[in-house]
C-alpha cells in the first residue's frame, strides 16, 4: 500500500501583514501533481488544516477545492483535527463525505472505529485520533495528555482485528521531537506523549511539529508543506510517501515540494545585499556592518520587497552616555552639538553644516 502523509497546512496563515493564501494555493497544487504521479492508495492529513478555529472564507474555499479534486479522482482521504482546528467546523458533513471516501474525525469518540482500506495483501486499518483536551474524559482525577492519549489509543486498538496491519493518525508532540517557533505551544511537558503509546501500529502518521522528522522506528512527522517562521528556513519541506507490504512498514520517503516563494534567514553587510538582484523570498536579515545601519528595513526593501525582519548585529551608539562624556566644560551650544554629531556619525560637521547649524542656533536665541 502506498500512502501520502501530509499535515499542518495552516490554511489562512499570515506572516506579519502578508497573507499566505496564494502561497498555500500554489503548494497544494504542487501536492496534487505528486498525487497524480504517485497514485496513492490513501492520503493522510494529520491535523491543523486551518491556522485558526474560525478560518477565513479564502481558507475554507481552498480546502474545499483541494478535497473536491482528490475525491473526484477517487483517492481515499483520511483527515483529523489538530489543535488549531475547530472540532465542530471541521466535523461538519463528515458522515456525508464518507460516501466519497473522505473520512474526517474531528472529535474523539467513545468507541473509536477504524477505517479499513484494502490493497493486494488485504485490509489495512486506520485509527483516526484527533487532537483533544484530556479534560474531555470523565475521570476522578485529571488525566495527563499522555495518559489520555494512551487510553484513547488503547480503545482504538481494541477495534482492530488481531494480525491485521494498522496505521495511526494523530496530532501530538512526541517527547524528543524538534519543535519550531510557529507551532502553538503547550505549557511545559503537559502536552507531550511517549512514543510507546503507539506500540502495535505498523506506521504512525503525525502532525503538529513543522519539521519532517522521525520520532520512532515507524513514527514520522511529515512536517508542514511551507516554511512558517525564520527557524524553519533550513527545513526541507514536502510530503511523506509511505509504503507498506504484506508484513507492514517498509519505508518512508520525503518528496520535496518547491514553493512559489521561499523563506530565508541570511546575514551580511548592507552593501552586499544592495549589490544583489531583487529577491522575492520572505526574508529575515541580520546586517553585520560594523556601524549600526539606521532605516535598515527601508533600505533592504529595495532588494527584498517581502522583508519580514531586519536586524543589526552591531549596537547603536548610546544617545546619552557617550556624547555626554564628550561635552567640554564651558562649551557653547553649537560646540556641544558638534561633539554630539561627531560621536553619532563618526565624523565632524562640514563647514557648510557648521554654517547651517549656526544660523539655526542664532534663530533659537533671538
Amino acid at each position: 500500500m502506498k500512502i501520502l502523509h501530509t499535515a499542518d497546512w495552516h490554511l489562512g496563515k499570515t506572516l506579519l501583514n502578508y497573507s499566505l493564501i496564494d502561497d498555500q494555493d500554489f503548494i497544494l497544487k504542487e501536492f496534487l501533481k505528486v498525487v497524480d504521479d504517485v497514485k496513492p492508495d490513501a492520503i493522510i492529513i494529520a491535523g491543523d488544516v486551518y491556522d485558526r478555529a474560525d478560518p477565513s472564507t479564502e481558507a475554507v474555499n481552498l480546502f474545499d477545492e483541494i478535497i473536491f479534486k482528490l475525491t473526484e479522482k477517487k483517492f481515499p482521504v483520511l483527515c483529523i483535527a489538530g489543535n488549531h482546528d475547530s472540532q465542530d467546523r471541521l466535523n461538519f458533513g463528515s458522515r456525508l463525505f464518507a460516501n466519497k471516501k473522505f473520512f474526517i474525525t474531528a472529535k474523539k469518540d467513545d468507541e473509536p472505529e477504524p477505517i479499513a482500506l484494502e490493497d493486494e495483501f488485504g485490509e489495512v486499518y486506520f485509527s483516526l485520533i484527533p487532537y483533544f483536551d484530556p479534560a474531555e474524559f470523565k475521570s476522578d482525577e485529571r488525566l495527563t495528555f499522555n495518559a489520555a492519549n494512551k487510553f484513547y489509543i488503547g480503545e482504538a486498538r481494541k477495534k482492530i482485528p488481531a494480525g491485521k496491519r494498522s496505521v495511526a493518525i494523530a496530532h501530538v508532540f512526541v517527547e524528543g521531537g524538534e519543535e519550531s517557533d510557529s507551532e502553538r505551544k503547550f505549557v511545559g511537558t503537559a502536552g507531550k506523549v511517549n512514543a510507546e503509546i503507539f506500540s502495535g501500529y505498523d506506521y504512525v502518521a503525525l502532525g503538529h511539529l513543522h519539521k519532517r522528522q522521525q520520532a520512532g522506528n515507524n513514527i514520522f512527522y511529515s512536517g508542514s508543506p511551507l516554511k512558517y517562521s525564520a527557524k524553519e528556513s533550513s527545513h526541507k519541506k514536502g510530503i511523506t510517501l509511505v509504503e507498506l507490504d504484506g508484513n507492514g512498514f517498509v519505508r518512508a520517503e520525503n518528496i520535496l515540494l518547491k514553493p512559489q516563494r521561499d523563506l530565508i534567514e541570511v546575514s551580511g553587510t548592507l552593501a552586499k545585499f544592495l549589490n544583489q538582484p531583487p529577491n522575492d523570498a520572505y526574508a529575515y536579515i541580520t546586517l553585520t556592518d560594523e556601524e549600526f545601519v539606521y532605516d535598515a528595513a527601508q533600505k533592504l526593501r529595495e532588494v527584498f520587497p517581502y522583508l519580514m525582519e531586519a536586524k543589526n548585529k552591531s549596537k547603536p551608539k548610546d544617545f546619552i552616555k557617550e556624547p555626554a562624556g564628550k561635552i567640554r566644560e564651558g562649551a557653547s551650544l553649537p560646540e556641544q552639538f558638534n561633539d554630539f554629531f561627531e560621536a553619532m556619525a563618526n565624523r565632524p560637521l562640514t563647514e557648510d553644516e557648521r554654517a547651517a547649524m549656526a544660523e539655526i542656533f542664532k534663530e533659537t536665541e533671538s
